[in-house]
């Protein structure tokens, strides 16, 4: 009898992508506004599509030139010609920001950090494996540097034909003790005068070869490259694009459950992104640990008030601790309150910029110095291990 496979499958997007186009615009807005206020509340949300882009949500009066900061991000970007569909230079932006609801700020705002409410009701997921380096899936990092080496060499020249718009798909085989890949997919946006073939075998020998080997995994995996043929047509011209729409690519790869609500745009007072930060960060402290192999902590809220309304854990049978010292470990050393996640994480000035996450993932980024993935907590949590157990 024929063993079947285990197999699992990740997706990543390029910065081009309508969709993370909205929220790299989103982020740097936030970026601006938290700079110029760090007390500033920002619900910042954008629509774009052929020659479009709206801006719109709500946002603590400022001095910031939403334009200006959107049409630099575009630029970064590479959408720099009429030809694309979506041009910095001649995009229409219209702009429907409004304040913030006082009923909401009501309820944030309680004088010290430490009673500092919820911004919203709602559920947080954070997550970890030790099956990397990174405590992350495998099949998402590898998604994501696909993408993130595609757009640099497409940025620096060596990559002919290329335009913003990618996709990649990273299938893992697990039914062996150690992973191999079992597929990669790249969808990659393209000039309409290239050169199939040459356009393909860059794409297999320059970006999927090296990045399954840059992991110590396997090249002589499955592949498919633009399944259909042709991808001109891409970007906001192609699909339009929302902040928000890719909460998955932007946390676990489907490998975790997630909360519904997404990261971008949204300052730290919204539990959605800053208690999904700090989630991360008590379960990947815990792999690290040796606490288990595999772990997924909840958070919940209520708007307003400063305690989760409930913590919770998942082991999936490769905890090496009782589930119940493992929450009591989770309720003595680590204090998820809005206020001193914020504090704790200097959130409201931070030292990376909310944009830089809003393309290839909010977690495991080994470019990125991000507080939430610092290990700081590991000597703590055994040592309560040691003198609990």
């Amino acid at each position: 009898m024929t063993k079947q496979k285990i197999l699992f499958t990740s997706e990543s997007v390029s910065e081009g992508h309508p969709d993370k186009v909205c929220d790299q615009i989103s982020d740097a807005i936030l970026d601006a506004v938290l700079k110029e206020n760090p007390k500033a509340h920002v619900a910042c949300e954008c629509y774009t599509c052929k020659d479009f882009l709206l801006i719109g949500g709500e946002i603590t009066e400022n001095s910031v030139n939403y334009e200006d900061i959107a049409r630099n991000v575009i630029k970064e970007i590479g959408y720099d010609r009429d030809e694309l569909g979506f041009n910095y230079k001649t995009v229409t932006i219209e702009n429907k920001v409004q304040s913030q609801s006082p009923d909401i700020n009501r309820g944030v705002e309680r004088g010290a950090i430490e009673e500092q409410g919820a911004g919203d009701q709602g559920i947080m997921f954070g997550y970890a494996t030790n099956e990397n380096e990174g405590y992350m899936p495998l099949p998402i990092v590898i998604a994501h540097k696909l993408v993130r080496e595609a757009t640099k060499q497409r940025k620096n020249g060596s990559f002919k034909y290329a335009r913003p718009d990618m996709k990649s798909q990273v299938t893992i085989d697990y039914t062996e003790k150690t992973p191999r890949i079992d597929t990669i997919l790249m969808s990659i946006q393209h000039d309409p005068d290239f050169n199939e073939k040459e356009f393909k075998e860059y794409i297999l020998n320059n970006i999927m070869k090296p990045v399954a080997k840059s992991f110590g995994l396997n090249d002589d995996f499955n592949y498919l490259i633009n399944p259909t043929g042709r991808f001109v047509i891409g970007g906001p011209a192609g699909d339009s694009g929302l902040t928000g729409r890719k909460i998955i690519v932007d946390t676990y790869g489907g490998s975790a459950r997630h909360g519904g609500g997404c990261f971008s745009g949204k300052d730290p007072s919204k539990v959605d992104r800053s208690a999904a930060y700090y989630a991360r960060y008590i379960a990947k402290n815990l792999v690290a640990a040796g606490v288990a192999d595999r772990l997924e902590v909840q958070l919940s809220y209520a708007i307003g008030e400063p305690k989760p309304i409930s913590v919770s854990i998942s082991t999936f049978k490769t905890a090496h601790y009782s589930d119940d010292l493992i929450l009591r470990l989770v309720n003595e050393l680590f204090d998820a309150r809005p206020g001193m996640i914020i504090k704790n994480f200097s959130l409201t000035k931070p030292t990376f910029r909310y944009k830089d996450l809003a393309s290839y993932g909010h977690f495991g980024r080994p470019d990125l110095d991000l507080p939430w993935e610092k290990l700081d907590k590991v000597e703590e949590i055994k040592e309560f291990l040691k003198k609990n157990s």
